[in-house]
């Protein structure tokens, strides 16, 4: 499983260097290709390739008329890309993605299960105030088990 939060940078040429706790699970797990793309352009997700299929997979699944899957992927469309990690464990941004998302210098690289997400680290502690964590949310979590 892929968690926990490791700071990393993206350097001048859009590149960012997986962190080495996450690099060698998803080399062992799912290899070399990934998909990077965003919800909202204010952070990059990064999934295996793998996972990103299962996701295309579900996607088909569902009547082309839907239209929150036409939302979900207009979004992940216009931001996304496929991409290939280098030797040295790098992937690149897209840099419409990374101009949206200031992403440059200083990144936080946080696990979600399956998938990494990519913020800026400044604008990472924003989000964080304007989203807390509230009592309803726990309630849910507790719902389920959590």
């Amino acid at each position: 499983m892929l968690r926990g939060n490791y700071p990393a940078t993206v350097d001048g040429k859009g590149r960012l260097k997986i962190p080495t706790a996450f690099k060698a699970y998803l080399d062992e797990n799912f290899g070399q290709d990934f998909y990077v793309t965003s919800l909202d352009g204010q952070s990059a997700r990064i999934y295996p390739f793998p996972v990103w299929r299962e996701i295309e997979e579900k996607l088909a699944a569902v009547p082309s008329m839907n239209k929150s899957k036409k939302r979900f992927l207009d979004r992940t469309n216009y931001w996304g890309q496929q991409v290939r990690a280098d030797a040295q464990g790098r992937v690149l941004i897209p840099a419409h993605l990374r101009e949206s998302a200031a992403m440059r210098g200083e990144v936080a690289v946080l696990g979600y299960l399956n998938y990494l997400d990519v913020w800026n680290a400044a604008n990472y502690r924003e989000h964080l105030d304007r989203e807390p964590l509230t009592d309803d949310d726990l309630e849910n979590l507790g719902s389920l088990g959590i």
